[in-house]
């Protein structure tokens, strides 16, 4: 029944503005990318980046069921994330940068998961 869920405002929860900012690092990070990688792994960066804030807003109207999914394809997105970081193999990114960055990521992970988790209860 409609009545039954009610719609998350995404633009306050913790875990959409998380993705926002992972979303403006990567963009900002791959902008430093060699101009022949703006058809590769740039591209494939940017997108899946943008996929993960994009997930959570297009889910927050929906059911909890509904919105439990959207937050598995925005989980998704982040772990192709994280994989994509092997442009610090090419020496894309310095280090440490790649350290933070994936620190970042794997807080974004935990703090979806705790969110699912309640969402979930519902």
């Amino acid at each position: 029944m409609m009545n039954d869920f009610k719609r998350h405002n995404f633009k306050k929860l913790k875990i959409w503005k998380m993705g926002m900012e992972l979303s403006r690092e990567t963009l900002d990070l791959t902008d430093t990318f060699p101009t022949y990688e703006k058809y590769g792994l740039k591209s494939q960066m940017d997108r899946c980046s943008i996929s993960i804030p994009s997930n959570i807003a297009e889910g927050s109207s929906r059911t909890n069921r509904s919105f439990s999914h959207f937050l598995d394809i925005s989980l998704g997105s982040s772990f192709e994330l994280q994989t994509q970081l092997l442009a610090n193999h090419r020496k894309y990114l310095s280090d440490e940068n790649c350290e933070i960055f994936e620190i970042k990521i794997e807080e974004f992970q935990r703090a979806t998961m705790v969110f699912q988790n309640m969402l979930n209860k519902d």
